[in-house]
Order: C-alpha cells, then sequence, then structure tokens
C-alpha cells in the first residue's frame, strides 16, 4: 500500500486544490499514468501516479484545497477491498437518530411564541435595524457549510445561494463541480443577487460592489471562468493600475531570417522533430540587446529598480484558446539559437499538456508575445508584473520595400516584413531608452549572419 502525497509545485507553493479525479477507487493505476489535476495560484498540472496499483481510497475530494505534503489518495495492491473507503460514508447515517430528539425539543420552543404578549415591545422592533438581516442573509446562505476555498470564491464570485446546489460530495458536500453545473444551469442565484443589490445600496459612496452580470436563462450558454482566466484577469487588471504604460513599436525587415530558414528548414525538422519558426530568431536577438540595455531587464520593487544580470525569458503561450501561460526559459542568455528553439518547443508542449511545474513559470526577467502565428498586424500587451516591458512578435507578411545597395542605389524588392511592438514600464526609463533597445533588435534581426548561428 503507497499513501499518495500532494507533491510540491514550486519552490513557493504551498497548498493545491484538486480540480478532477482521473481514477475511480477500486481502478487500476499504472506508474506514471496521470491521477489527478492539480491547481495552485500560479499554474494547473495534471499529476502522475508515482506508483502502480489500484486505487483504495480518495482522501480529498475535488474542489478541495490542501497543504503541500497532505495525504490525498491511497494505491494499494488491489488485494485489499477499494469499498472500505465508501464505507465509512454508508456508517455515517448512524448519527442520524440524534436529530429525532431535537425534533421532540422543538414543540418545547414553540409554546415560548405564545407569551405573545410581548407586542407591547413593539417600540424594540421600530428601531430594530431590519435592513441589517437583509444584508445578512447571503452570509446564512453558506453559514455551517464546509466549503473550500475555491468552492467559496465560486459561490461568492457569482453570487449563489449554497444552500440551494445540491452537492455530490461526500456527506453531500458541495464541489467545484457541483457550483459550475448551478452556473451553468442559473440556478441557486435569485436570493443572492436580490441581496447583493441590498449590500450594493448600502455600500459606502465610492465603494461600487460588482454584482453579478444578469441572466436571461434563454439563449445564453454559462461558462465558469477557469482558474487561469481568473488569474490571468487579475494580474492584468493590476498590471495597468500599478505601471504607466508606454508603447514603442518598429517594423523589422525578416528577409535575412527568411532566406536562413527556407534553406535549412527540411533539415531542421528531420533533426529537431519540430519547425523553424521566427520566434527563436527574435528570443536571440532580444536576449543579446538586452546587455546592452540592461535596465530593459529589471523588474520594479518598492521604490527601487531591481536591474537583473541574467535573462530569463518568458514566452508567452495559448493554451487552446482556453488561456494563456508564460512558461520561462532560465538563463537564456547562455544558449544559442537551437537550444533557444528546443526550449520553447518543449515548453509550449507542457504548458498545453499541463506538464508545468509552478518553478517552469516563476522567475521570468523578460517577456515575449507571440501573436505573430495568427497573423496579427500590432497587438499592444500588457506588462507582466514585476518585469518593465513585453515585445509583441507580430504576424510576418511579404511586401515591397526599399532595398539600399552597396552603391548606395535604391531599388524595390519583395522582402519578408513584420512589426515588434513594445508595452514599457515608463517609471523604469524613458522612451529614448526603449526606442535605442528597439532600434539593436531590429539591427541584429536584420543583420546578423544567422546562418552561421544556425
Amino acid at each position: 500500500m503507497a499513501e499518495i502525497q500532494l507533491p510540491q509545485l514550486g519552490e513557493s507553493v504551498t497548498e493545491g486544490t484538486i480540480t478532477k479525479w482521473f481514477k475511480a477507487v477500486g481502478d487500476a493505476v499504472a506508474e506514471d499514468e496521470v491521477l489527478f489535476e492539480v491547481s495552485t495560484d500560479k499554474v494547473d498540472s495534471e499529476v502522475p501516479s508515482p506508483v502502480g496499483g489500484v486505487l483504495t481510497e480518495i482522501r480529498v475530494a475535488e474542489g478541495d484545497t490542501v497543504d503541500v505534503g497532505t495525504v490525498i489518495a491511497v494505491v494499494g495492491d488491489g488485494a485489499a477491498a477499494p469499498a472500505a473507503a465508501p464505507a465509512p460514508a454508508a456508517a455515517a447515517p448512524e448519527p442520524e437518530p440524534a436529530p429525532a430528539p431535537v425534533v421532540e425539543a422543538a414543540p418545547a420552543p414553540a409554546p415560548t411564541p405564545t407569551p405573545a404578549p410581548a407586542p407591547a415591545p413593539a417600540p424594540a422592533p421600530a428601531p430594530a435595524p431590519a435592513p441589517a438581516p437583509v444584508a445578512a442573509a447571503p452570509a446564512a446562505a453558506t453559514a455551517g457549510q464546509v466549503l473550500s476555498p475555491i468552492v467559496r470564491r465560486l459561490i461568492n464570485d457569482y453570487g449563489l445561494d449554497a444552500s440551494r446546489i445540491a452537492g455530490t460530495g461526500p456527506d453531500g458536500r458541495i464541489t467545484r463541480s457541483d457550483v459550475e453545473a448551478a452556473i451553468r444551469s442559473g440556478v441557486a442565484s435569485s436570493t443572492s443577487v436580490a441581496s447583493a443589490s441590498a449590500s450594493t445600496s448600502a455600500a459606502p459612496s465610492g465603494q461600487r460592489r460588482a454584482t453579478p452580470a444578469p441572466r436571461s436563462g434563454t439563449g445564453d450558454t454559462v461558462e465558469p471562468l477557469n482558474n487561469i482566466r481568473r488569474r490571468t484577469g487579475e494580474h492584468m487588471v493590476m498590471s495597468k493600475q500599478v505601471s504607466p504604460h508606454a508603447y514603442t513599436i518598429v517594423e523589422v525587415d525578416y528577409e535575412n531570417v527568411e532566406r536562413v530558414r527556407r534553406a535549412h528548414r527540411d533539415d531542421f525538422r528531420a533533426a529537431e522533430g519540430f519547425g523553424l519558426t521566427y520566434l527563436p530568431f527574435i528570443s536571440r536577438a532580444v536576449i543579446d540587446a538586452l546587455r546592452n540595455y540592461p535596465h530593459m531587464n529589471a523588474s520594479v520593487g518598492d521604490g527601487e529598480l531591481i536591474v537583473h544580470n541574467y535573462v530569463n525569458l518568458a514566452i508567452a503561450v495559448d493554451l487552446d484558446f482556453t488561456g494563456l501561460l508564460a512558461p520561462v526559459i532560465h538563463e537564456a542568455d547562455d544558449k544559442r539559437l537551437r537550444a533557444i528553439a528546443r526550449d520553447i518547443h518543449d515548453l509550449a508542449g507542457r504548458a498545453r499538456s499541463k506538464q508545468l511545474s509552478a518553478d517552469d513559470i516563476s522567475g521570468g526577467t523578460f517577456t515575449l508575445s507571440n501573436s505573430g502565428s495568427f497573423g496579427s498586424h500590432l497587438v499592444l500587451p500588457i506588462i507582466n508584473q514585476p518585469q518593465v516591458a513585453i515585445i509583441s512578435t507580430d504576424g510576418v507578411h511579404r511586401k515591397p520595400v526599399v532595398v539600399n545597395g552597396v552603391d548606395g542605389s535604391e531599388s524595390i524588392a519583395i522582402h519578408s516584413v513584420g512589426m515588434l511592438a513594445m508595452s514599457w514600464d515608463h517609471r523604469a526609463f524613458d522612451g529614448a531608452y526603449a526606442a535605442a533597445f528597439l532600434r539593436d533588435v531590429k539591427e541584429i534581426i536584420e543583420t546578423r549572419d544567422w546562418e552561421a548561428e544556425l
């Protein structure tokens, strides 16, 4: 028998929420087979089983948050009857007789209302803060219920009444799936919507409480925001609030890169197993330009600029339109083009298959956001805090450009051209510094001997 613990998912991660079990009690589990999915404040990850056997017990239900190191399941050799785990749940009804005596006692309190001559203290109800109980109604909806932090948060965010949600977890406990089902069906919200409007009107001036968006119930599909969507939204709103965003944009002639890509495309794919895109070339140029402009490779602290003497390059990865992560190539300044291309491919693949650890998305010092694969013309990204700059690599298109000959002559040619747009924090430096840095990135891309580099 082996106890499965919630693993350490990153240096700064102390807890995680079990979002999904891929196996049920009694199922066979192979070593390294995905057993469960866990969500932290940094990343969602699928975790494989460290051992093989039969899942005999699940101790942490979906939607529950536990500390790192907590035993969340037990895997045995199959000899022990897995039904033993559900048995305690069946035994739970035994304490049910206890409520019966309570029912007998209930009539006793009933006589107390009969001495209703207490209408005389009618003046007391007059000044009574009757509105206050209305505001307290939402709290009563969850009072006395054991809810995990993520379930409680969803209930509060969507203005739901927990008493109207049927729990499918152990002992009728409400799970994350139960809340999401209630959100999709549009039930369990009327009570809290009314109380939310009451509490909004009672809120002090200038402190409006967010109220749930109205739902018609017909013709709408309600989709709960997943963990990544919520975290991304919170992070981006915070970034816009703390950083005075400014923007610098240059047009880059990629013909020098395109020639090398065309010449080596087939050989590169045969050797590496994936295609050679523009992103590794741009990454290499950015890394080299950061050496000359160290304040671009920095983080904003408490009244200070922390300049990093290494480059941890974060690359934004789209998760099939369900979210966005920015895994990090650590110590990228020690790597050449081919190694950078491998790291980008590896991190992107692991991000989409939920195989990243929290450390894989921590410690970035500069970020590239790659919208170019979708053919975008110009994207102005939001700074990835606490960094001071981020570059959007937009689509590359064939277009006519002016070409200067060695003898000073000019001619028109068709080249591969695209935009690089940089958002930067005006607290860290000024426009001239940002423009000079982007000029160097452009020059490296257009003039470096990429044939030799590859």
